[in-house]
C-alpha cells in the first residue's frame, strides 16, 4: 500500500514526512524553506519527487497541519505567503483524501504518541485517566490546546487561548505591562510568551532601568542571560515565571487532569533555566485551587517532530475533520 503524505507547516519551514498505512512514526523527513516556493502544491510536488514518492508510489491520501485558521475553505498563512483553497490543492495533488488541521492541533494529536524519553519533567504529579490533557508552549506566538482520550480516538480540543488578557500578579509586572501597553492597545500572554515577547520583555526591563536596550534579538538576550547579562537574567526568569502563571490557569480552565505539556521550540533551549526559575511555584500559586494544581504532571516535549505525529493521528482519526 502506498504511504500517506503528513507535514507540518509554519511561517518560514514546511516539515514534510510519509507514513506507512497504520504508522504515525514519520520517515523520510525533510525540511523546506517556505520562501522556496510559490505555495504549498510546488512545495510537497518537489518534496514527493525528491523522496522518490511519485507514480504508482504517489500518495493517495494526505493530512497537513498549518500555523494559521483552517476552518474555511481558503486556507491564508498569517506569516508566509502561503494562499490557497483545500480543493485545489487536493485535485492537483490528487488526493482520495485531504485533511487540513491546524499546527496546534497537531501537536495536541501528537502527545499521546511521543516517547517518554521525549519527556522531561518539571512538576511530578499524578495522571487521572480519562482527563483532558493540556498542551501549551510559546513560540512563534503561544499555542494552547487540549487533547480528550475519547471511546474511540483521542479527541482534540482546539483553543485561541494564547489571547487571553495578560494578567500581573505583582508590582514588577504592573510596571512591565504599563511599558507594554506603550506599544500595544491590547496585551495577550502571546504578546510576552512568545519569542518577540522575550524581546520586548528585555526592552522593557531596559526602560524601567533607565537604560538603552543592548540586544536586538530574542536569542542574543538568552545568549547574554547564559553569560550573567542582569536584565537579559531578569527578563528570561521572568518569562517563565509568567508561563508558570498562564499554564496554572489554562490548567483550572481546562480541567487539564492527564497531565501538562510544554511545546514548542523555545522550551528546549531552556531547560537549565528551568529549576532557577519561578515556573513551577507559579503554576501552584492559585489559592484555594493550589492543591489542585500541585498533584498534576508538567512535562516539557523534547520530541522534535509532534506535530508529525499529530498530523499522523489525524489521518485516519474519525473525530477530525
Amino acid at each position: 500500500m502506498r504511504p500517506a503524505l503528513i507535514g507540518d507547516i509554519g511561517g518560514t519551514n514546511a516539515r514534510l514526512a510519509l507514513v506507512s498505512p497504520g504508522e504515525v512514526t514519520p520517515h523520510d523527513i525533510l525540511n523546506l524553506p517556505c520562501a522556496d516556493y510559490p505555495g504549498v502544491i510546488e512545495a510537497v510536488q518537489d518534496y514527493l519527487h525528491r523522496v522518490g514518492a511519485t507514480g504508482d508510489n504517489a500518495p493517495q491520501e494526505a493530512c497537513l497541519a498549518f500555523a494559521c485558521p483552517v476552518h474555511a475553505e481558503r486556507v491564508k498563512m498569517t506569516n508566509n505567503h502561503w494562499d490557497f483553497l483545500k480543493s485545489d490543492v487536493q485535485q492537483q495533488l490528487n488526493l482520495s483524501l485531504f485533511k487540513v488541521i491546524n499546527d496546534f492541533t497537531a501537536q495536541a494529536l501528537g502527545v499521546p504518541h511521543v516517547a517518554s524519553s521525549d519527556l522531561v519533567e518539571v512538576q511530578p504529579g499524578h495522571t487521572q485517566a480519562h482527563s483532558t490533557r493540556l498542551i501549551i508552549g510559546p513560540g512563534t506566538g503561544l499555542g494552547v490546546a487540549g487533547v480528550f482520550p475519547g471511546q474511540h480516538a483521542w479527541i482534540p480540543l482546539p483553543t485561541e487561548g494564547g489571547h487571553v488578557t495578560f494578567a500581573p500578579t505583582d508590582s514588577t509586572e504592573r510596571a512591565l505591562l504599563d511599558v507594554f501597553l506603550q506599544r500595544h492597545k491590547r496585551v495577550s500572554v502571546e504578546r510576552i510568551l512568545c519569542g518577540q515577547g522575550l524581546l520586548e520583555l528585555y526592552q522593557a526591563y531596559c526602560t524601567l532601568e533607565g537604560m538603552e536596550p543592548r540586544f536586538t534579538s530574542p536569542a542574543e538576550v538568552t545568549t547574554a542571560a547564559n553569560e550573567g547579562d542582569s536584565l537579559a537574567t531578569a527578563a528570561l526568569l521572568r518569562f517563565l515565571k509568567i508561563l508558570g502563571d498562564v499554564c496554572g490557569d489554562a490548567t483550572l480552565t481546562m480541567g487539564a487532569r492527564g497531565g501538562v505539556y510544554l511545546c514548542g521550540g523555545i522550551l528546549p533551549r531552556l531547560l537549565e533555566w528551568l529549576p532557577k526559575s519561578e515556573l513551577r511555584e507559579a503554576f501552584v500559586n492559585k489559592g484555594r485551587m493550589g492543591t489542585y494544581n500541585a498533584d498534576i504532571p508538567v512535562w516539557v516535549v523534547t520530541a522534535p517532530w509532534t506535530g508529525l505525529l499529530g498530523a499522523a493521528e489525524a489521518l485516519h482519526n474519525e473525530e477530525v475533520f
